[in-house]
């Protein structure tokens, strides 16, 4: 089945893609203004829950980079979709291992939610967007529209927890 023109989706990503890039730059000032409280201390909630922030506003921004490049086919595009969602799978799992490991905080259940059970969801579903792309492919973009959108605001979420807990934790004495 051919793929429908990518073109309709252009806007879509270009609006999703520009707004990956902005909130990443917006973590990096988030992360690096307590920089000085946090230096020669052990940085594994950084780990834990920053960084996959910014992996997934990174997925995003892939995402609309693969969308936009010209001449993709439906072959082209389920294989990075494929290679995307199961190497990101791949890195939900480092997620909770770091989430176990760290000592910095005590996950709750939200954080679970929004750090692992959501982003693997949204990245199991690029998967199936992949395999689905042959034979569906007006659902499978959409499916990888729903997908952009959720990592987006699961990236949104997590900034701004990020952020609160930054802003109002004292240091210790």
């Amino acid at each position: 089945m051919p793929l429908p023109p990518l073109a309709e989706w252009e806007r879509v990503y270009v609006i999703t893609g520009s707004s990956a890039a902005a909130l990443t730059g917006l973590m990096f000032v988030v992360i690096t203004l307590p920089a000085e409280r946090r230096a020669g201390k052990d940085d594994s909630g950084l780990r834990a829950f920053a960084t996959p922030t910014v992996v997934h506003f990174g997925v995003v921004l892939l995402l609309a980079g693969i969308m936009t490049t010209p001449a993709q086919t439906s072959t082209s595009l389920a294989s990075l979709f494929a290679v995307t969602g199961v190497g990101a799978l791949i890195y939900v799992g480092s997620v909770v291992r770091h989430m176990r490991n760290q000592t910095e905080y005590t996950p709750e259940l939200s954080d679970r939610l929004w750090h692992v059970l959501l982003p693997a969801l949204a990245y199991a579903l690029l998967l199936a967007g992949a395999f689905l792309l042959h034979r569906h492919s007006e659902l499978a973009l959409r499916i990888v529209g729903i997908v952009t959108m959720a990592l987006l605001f699961v990236g949104i979420h997590n900034s701004w927890d990020a952020a609160v807990w930054v802003s109002t934790r004292r240091p210790k004495r």
